[in-house]
C-alpha cells in the first residue's frame, strides 16, 4: 500500500522554515552561543513572552536546531556552525531572502493562473530600503558561504581586469583580489545595491581594487579591455533575447583569449532535474516577470552563438546548488 507520509511531510514543511526564521530573527542562536540558558532566562534577555518563547524553544529542539538538557537550551552543532552571527560559516543573512519571499510562495496558484509575478521586484531592488538591504546582505552571506566552491571553479591567475556584471555587493570580486594581487575589478550594479555594496567593500578593505559602477546592465555600456567577465546569478531573471544580448556584449568587452564565467541555477534538458533548480525557477517567477531557470544545453547554444569557444559546464560541489559554465573568446 502506498504510504502518505511524504505527502503529509510536504504539507507541513513550511513549519520548520518558520521556526528557523523566527529563532534567527529573535537572536536566539546568538544568545545561546554565549552560554546555555533556560527558557525564562532567554525570554527576559530577548524581551520575549515566557510561554511563547518556551514553545518556540521546544519546537526548535524537536527539529534539531537546539538541544535541551535539565531545562537548559544550547545550540545544536549545525546551529552553532551556521546560524551564529559573525561565525565563519554564518548563514543568518543568507536566510533573510528566503524569509522575505515566504509570503510570495503562498501565491503559487496565482502565478499559475496569471503567469505574472505576485510581488514587485522593485521591493528588493531599491524601492523598499529594508528589503533591499536584506537582499544585498543575503547575497553577501551566500557568496561568503559558497566562496570555496565558487573560487575553486574559476581561474583568474595572471588576469588583470575583470568585469562583474550584476555582481551584487561585489563579494566574489573582493575575494578574488585577495589571492590575485594584479587583478582590478569593476562591479556593474543598480545604484541602491551598489551603495550598500560600497560599504561592504570598505569594511573588507577592498575598495582600492574593486570599483562599483552604478548602472543597469540592460543599458549601461560594458567597459572594454576585460580579461574576465562574470555573469553570476542574474541571467535566471531574464528572457532569452536579453541573455543573448548579455553574452554578446560580454564577448565584445573581452580581449582575445578572455574568458566569461556563468554561474547560475541550471537544469537538464527536461527542466525538471535537479529538483532544487526546478523549484528555484518557480521562486524567480514569483518575483520577476521573466524569472525561470535555463538548461545547460540552452546556455551552450547561446554562448556558441555569441562566439565563445571551449564551452564547459559542471555543477559546483555540494552544498552549493549552482552550476558553473565558461567560454573563451578566440
Amino acid at each position: 500500500m502506498t504510504n502518505p507520509s511524504r505527502i503529509m511531510q510536504m504539507a507541513s514543511a513550511f513549519q520548520e522554515s518558520c521556526l528557523l526564521f523566527a529563532a534567527s530573527d529573535l537572536g536566539i542562536f546568538k544568545k545561546l552561543s554565549e552560554a546555555p540558558a533556560a527558557a525564562d532566562e532567554l525570554a527576559q534577555a530577548l524581551n520575549l513572552n515566557p510561554r511563547g518563547a518556551g514553545l518556540l524553544l521546544d519546537a526548535c529542539t524537536a527539529v534539531g536546531l537546539l538541544k535541551k538538557q535539565d531545562g537548559q537550551y544550547t545550540n545544536s552543532l549545525e546551529a552553532a556552525a551556521f546560524l551564529v552571527p559573525g561565525k565563519p560559516g554564518d548563514l543568518s543573512n543568507a536566510l533573510r531572502y528566503n524569509r522575505d519571499v515566504y509570503n510570495a510562495w503562498g501565491k503559487v496558484a496565482q502565478l499559475a493562473r496569471t503567469g505574472t509575478p505576485v510581488e514587485k521586484p522593485e521591493l528588493h531592488l531599491g524601492e523598499d530600503e529594508a528589503r533591499t538591504r536584506a537582499f544585498v546582505m543575503s547575497m553577501h552571506g551566500k557568496a561568503m558561504a559558497m566562496a570555496q566552491q565558487t573560487l575553486s571553479a574559476i581561474d583568474v591567475k595572471g588576469r588583470k581586469q575583470l568585469l562583474d556584471v550584476g555582481g551584487g555587493p561585489g563579494t566574489i570580486s573582493a575575494l578574488l583580489t585577495k589571492t590575485n594581487p594584479e587583478l582590478l575589478c569593476t562591479v556593474l550594479e543598480l545604484a541602491p545595491i551598489a551603495a550598500i555594496g560600497q560599504g561592504l567593500l570598505d569594511q573588507q578593505g577592498a575598495s582600492e581594487r574593486v570599483k562599483m559602477l552604478a548602472g543597469d546592465y540592460h543599458s549601461t555600456p560594458f567597459p572594454g579591455g576585460n580579461d574576465v567577465v562574470l555573469l553570476f546569478g542574474m541571467m535566471h531573471q531574464e528572457p532569452v533575447p536579453t541573455i543573448q544580448d548579455l553574452l554578446k556584449r560580454a564577448y565584445e568587452s573581452l580581449v582575445h583569449g578572455g574568458v566569461v564565467y556563468v554561474m547560475d541555477m541550471m537544469t537538464d534538458a527536461t527542466h525538471t532535474d535537479p529538483p532544487f533548480s526546478a523549484m528555484f525557477a518557480v521562486n524567480m517567477a514569483l518575483t520577476k516577470e521573466h524569472g525561470w531557470v535555463f538548461s545547460d544545453l540552452e546556455l551552450k547554444g547561446w554562448m556558441e552563438q555569441a562566439g565563445f569557444q571551449d564551452f564547459t559546464v559542471k555543477p559546483l560541489p555540494p552544498p552549493a546548488p549552482h552550476w558553473m559554465a565558461s567560454g573563451r573568446k578566440p
